[in-house]
């Protein structure tokens, strides 16, 4: 991850924007009235937390991302908001050393070894009689084949060196497999395959690609149940949450994520058609994981079985301290925990309890209309935590009634909500049958100790580790535009000269809504209208210092099999009139976003209706050219 896409893990666009400009709610998105131009009477500025951008509608007609907004504000250059942004985030900005290439290189290696892993494993399972023990047992687990295949499954063989001789003899040495987190080594120094006689579910960073391992076992007798890849350069279950790669889609459109604890329970509820769910792959939630889920929601349910979310974990302390990724065998529910993970997302979360004696996947096999009513009726925090805790209690002892009403009060405290904090304590107290100010000197004092902590909480840290980001489809679209266009710059005023003679616009710094692509596309088009320097060797001695790791990345191989100028030519072509289709639709939707609004004066209702007119026909120009011969001249 570059320092670009750290800082935009870790910063909020509509945190970001709120410190300047007052945003309403509408919806899934912010509005507010454009810092840019005056503007007094009509919202016509939005921010679209999905996709981390933001747009005016009025008289700037401008847009882009969170680097686009300070560069706008301020009047600084790229480099500058660069700086602020990182300063902001705690990213440290370095120079980009023949050292951090090299390590770079060996994360592609290593994540191409993972993938013919995968490829290992699958064969053993399905083509092999030694996997047929795990396959039926898959399919006892109620899995189609279909699934089986979708999710990559495989099975790890018994043996202490199956995978060890494969990838060797494929010229991959011990320390590739070490890093890789495929082999373990005795206290002899002797190495051995880390999976042996274990179902192998691999598991993927929310791009998609491939980080390690899970892996269950077939033979009850071994331990532990569930191993996963041991810390690598690439895998941290801490930073990752299983089937998140395949959920987000589902996630954004439903506006809610389902956590449960196994990898098959994910898998099972994939298969009945609730694609929403995900795991953290038995540790504790970490704040990291729920930022990778704020960015497709801020409605989260809990789904974990009775022994983790129910009474057992309560009691065991409502401050428990988290155990040791490696040691940990469960889903560790610490309520205080989820509640400040609550406060500083702004999220929604709630606590759904299955049924005794069932998980998930068991549950939505057999009554997949319960398991829908189930995370309908799932619940806040604080009233599971306080329904549990009353559970099977004698509510007329008077101690009973103190010792619940001290475990709760802490974590109502610590609620952000004034309005949820009054219900919450009301609830209690018609629980508990207790005159609600009974809570009154306690809360007090409580209150000011929690509000002190909630103010050290919400500050930045310096040392918060990154989050991967998920790539949306634009950016995808624009990185693309920007490989092919520096591995064939000589095809850029072919490129105009077909989107001319279909009436559209020619290549523009505008058809990018990420800063650092604008920048590298204005290096693309200053390279091209200059002639004292060849045009690539304008790029790279003029890039910005801080996009020397962009250009590097998009200047590698564009795949294992060279491409033509026309293959090229013909990517290029189909690639720009999808983002711009993108584009076009994003912006009718947007229009008519501020139109139901109902909150446009006269003039500005004037301009949407003449924007959307204009978009209507770029869209149809669109679709005429995606119809035309894409031959190069």
């Amino acid at each position: 991850m570059t320092a670009i896409d750290e800082i935009k893990s870790r910063i909020d666009i509509v945190d970001l924007v709120s410190e300047t400009v007052q945003l309403r709610r509408a919806g899934k998105n912010y509005t507010g009235f454009c810092p840019f131009h005056p503007n007094t009477r009509t919202p016509s500025f939005v921010v679209f937390p999905e996709t981390g951008t933001w747009r005016c509608f009025g008289a700037c007609n401008e847009g882009g991302d969170i680097f686009r907004f300070v560069m706008k504000k301020e009047g600084w250059d790229f480099p500058q908001a660069l700086q602020f942004l990182a300063e902001k985030a705690g990213v440290k900005l370095e120079a980009i050393t023949p050292q951090k290439e090299e390590e770079r290189e060996e994360y592609e290696r290593l994540r191409a070894l993972l993938e013919e892993a995968v490829t290992f494993y699958r064969f053993h399972l399905l083509e092999t009689p030694t996997g047929k023990p795990a396959l039926n047992y898959l399919f006892q687990r109620g899995l189609s084949r279909a699934t089986i295949e979708a999710f990559g499954l495989g099975y790890a063989p018994e043996g202490w060196d199956h995978a060890l001789k494969y990838f060797t003899a494929k010229q991959y040495s011990i320390e590739d497999l070490r890093q890789a987190g495929l082999l373990s080594e005795s206290e002899e120094g002797r190495v051995f395959d880390r999976f042996r006689h274990r179902i192998m579910i691999p598991i993927r960073d929310v791009n998609g690609r491939m980080t390690g391992f899970g892996a269950r076992i077939l033979n009850p007798q071994d331990l532990p149940k569930f191993l996963n890849s041991p810390q690598t350069p690439l895998f941290d279950k801490g930073k990752l949450l299983y089937g998140l790669d395949r959920a987000r889609k589902a996630i954004r459109q439903m506006d809610q994520a389902v956590i449960v604890e196994g990898y098959l329970d994910v898998i099972a509820l994939h298969q009945a058609g609730f694609e929403n769910a995900v795991s953290p792959m038995g540790t504790a939630l970490t704040e990291d994981q729920l930022r990778l889920l704020k960015r497709f929601t801020r409605r989260i349910v809990l789904a974990l079985d009775p022994d983790t979310a129910g009474q057992k974990a309560t009691l065991r302390g409502l401050e428990v301290a988290r155990q040791a990724m490696d040691q940990s065998t469960e889903v560790v529910f610490d309520a205080r925990g989820l509640l400040r993970h609550e406060a500083r997302l702004q999220a929604d979360l709630r606590v759904a309890t299955l049924p005794e004696g069932k998980d998930p996947d068991d549950l939505v096999l057999s009554d997949p209309e319960a398991w829908k009513n189930l995370i309908a009726s799932a619940r806040p925090v604080v009233i599971h935590v306080m329904e549990t805790l009353a559970a099977g209690q004698n509510l007329d002892d008077p101690k009973v009634k103190s010792q619940i009403a001290a475990q709760v009060l802490p974590l109502i405290e610590d609620v952000a909500s004034p309005i949820e904090r009054e219900d919450y304590r009301q609830r209690l107290a018609r629980l508990l049958r207790v005159d609600e100010r009974a809570f009154a000197g306690l809360s007090m004092t409580r209150t000011e100790r929690a509000s002190t902590r909630r103010r050290a909480e919400a500050r930045p840290s310096a040392s918060q580790p990154p989050t991967m980001a998920p790539v949306p489809p634009m950016r995808a679209l624009e990185e693309q535009i920007l490989r092919l266009l520096l591995h064939f710059l000589d095809l850029l005023p072919d490129l105009d000269r077909f989107l001319q003679q279909n009436r559209l616009a020619p290549f523009r710094i505008m058809d990018f809504e990420q800063a650092e692509h604008q920048q590298l596309a204005r290096l693309i088009l200053d390279a091209l209208n200059q002639d004292e320097y060849e045009v690539d060797e304008y790029i790279r001695q003029f890039v910005p210092e801080p996009l020397q790791e962009k250009l590097n990345e998009y200047l590698k191989p564009l795949g294992e099999k060279e491409i033509s100028s026309q293959e090229a030519f013909e990517q290029l072509v189909r690639t720009l009139l999808r983002l711009r289709e993108l584009h076009v639709r994003e912006t009718m939707d947007q229009i008519r976003f501020l139109a139901a609004e109902g909150q446009a004066d006269g003039e500005l209702q004037s301009g949407l209706l003449e924007s959307m007119n204009q978009s209507t026909e770029i869209l149809r120009y669109i679709h005429q050219a995606q119809r035309q011969p894409m031959i190069l001249p």
